[in-house]
């Protein structure tokens, strides 16, 4: 008995000759149309190489996924000149955006001037500032953006924050921070260094403010005096944590 199923109407034979068309119109020209009683030849036909483009295609699916790991499909590279530089483009411009937002919502460079905190600070240092959910503390060393009357940014060390009772003993040449002297091995000099101030610190930091010093206290211009106050922590630009240049001073300040 054939294996070639017998087609039952012309419907069907119709049918499979214009399935084999559509697979390859070359072999239906004009001098190759089908005569009676070929329409089984050309559906075999047209089957074995729709059978062979399949294997040709998995033979390349298989070559591109060693090669790129891709599944399934085939993929295509650019190559040349132009990729490699739209790759570079690519880097720089992520490489641009990370210092931008690093700059804006986590750091900042600042440079140091003056002598009001020598000896922890001296003037050109450069220094990485944080900012990113900063809260001022006891101890540390921040960046103001401008004083009281003073319009400058100045970089002076937190002594007092909100809440916490304050009292300049100038006879015993101390400070004391809620009930407690602090110590303050890094001041150059003596406490006040027989400089008081014009302005009259509360007893108690008030909500939202800081009281500041420099280490330096002959020559710092801080919340002794008028012109600078206490500040508002709205106008602390961040905290001072690292000295990166010059290299001769480098070094975390706490």
């Amino acid at each position: 008995m054939s294996d070639i199923p017998k087609k039952n109407n012309d419907s069907e034979r119709a049918s499979d000759i214009d399935l084999a068309m559509d697979i390859n119109p070359d072999l239906y020209s004009a001098e190759n149309a089908p005569q009676p009683g070929r329409e089984k030849f050309y559906v075999y036909r047209a089957a074995e190489e729709y059978k062979a483009a399949e294997e040709a295609t998995a033979i390349a699916d298989d070559r591109a996924s060693k090669q790129d790991g891709s599944k399934g499909f085939v993929t295509a590279k650019a190559d040349g000149a132009m990729a490699g530089i739209y790759d570079w483009v690519k880097c720089i411009v992520f490489a641009i955006s990370i210092v931008v937002v690093c700059l804006t919502f986590v750091f900042r460079l600042v440079d140091v001037e003056g002598t009001s905190m020598n000896d922890t600070l001296e003037t050109n240092d450069k220094v990485i500032v944080t900012n990113m959910m900063y809260t001022p503390r006891n101890n540390d060393i921040v960046v103001i953006s401008h004083g009281a009357e003073y319009e400058k940014p100045i970089i002076k060390r937190v002594i007092a924050t909100e809440g916490q009772t304050l009292q300049l003993d100038y006879e015993n040449d101390r400070i004391i921070v809620d009930g407690i002297v602090i110590e303050e091995n890094y001041i150059k000099g003596t406490t006040f260094s027989n400089r008081f101030g014009d302005y009259s610190v509360p007893e108690v930091i008030p909500e939202g403010k800081v009281f500041v010093l420099g280490d330096n206290r002959l020559v710092s211009l801080d919340s002794r005096y008028a012109q600078i106050g206490l500040i508002d922590v709205k106008n602390v630009i961040g905290k001072a944590q690292f000295v990166a240049f010059p290299f001769n001073h480098i070094g975390y300040l706490y």
